[in-house]
């Protein structure tokens, strides 16, 4: 059984930077494909950036360049460095990782303000 737990979410300035963590609280984060998703009020979530256990990585065109995920095995942990964000940041961040199973975490709120 895996939980995954975020933090790092709140508010940032237009233009600013800030960085989510995910915590994996499981066995063998080495094997899971990690991702970030986001879902703004009353849309379906949708991909932001995932990272293979190979370390393969890919971004959403719209955080292409300003978003870096990124991942540590022994601390069992992700992360997602935002930089330069826009007002349409403004979601709930959620964590994903995937081994044949899929799980979520609880989700993290961003609000982007001017």
């Amino acid at each position: 059984q895996v939980q995954l737990v975020e933090s790092g979410g709140g508010s940032v300035h237009l233009g600013g930077s800030l960085r989510l963590s995910c915590v994996f609280n499981g066995v063998g984060m080495d094997y899971y494909h990690m991702a970030w998703y986001r879902q703004f009020p009353g849309q379906e979530r949708t991909f932001v950036a995932s990272l293979t256990a190979r370390g393969f990585a890919a971004y959403a065109d719209s955080v292409k360049g300003r978003f870096t995920i990124s991942r540590n095995n022994g601390l069992q942990i992700a992360h997602l460095e935002m930089t330069k964000v826009t007002f349409e940041d403004t979601a709930t961040y959620y964590c994903n990782a995937v081994n044949g199973k899929e799980y979520w975490g609880q989700g993290t709120q961003v609000n982007v303000s001017p």
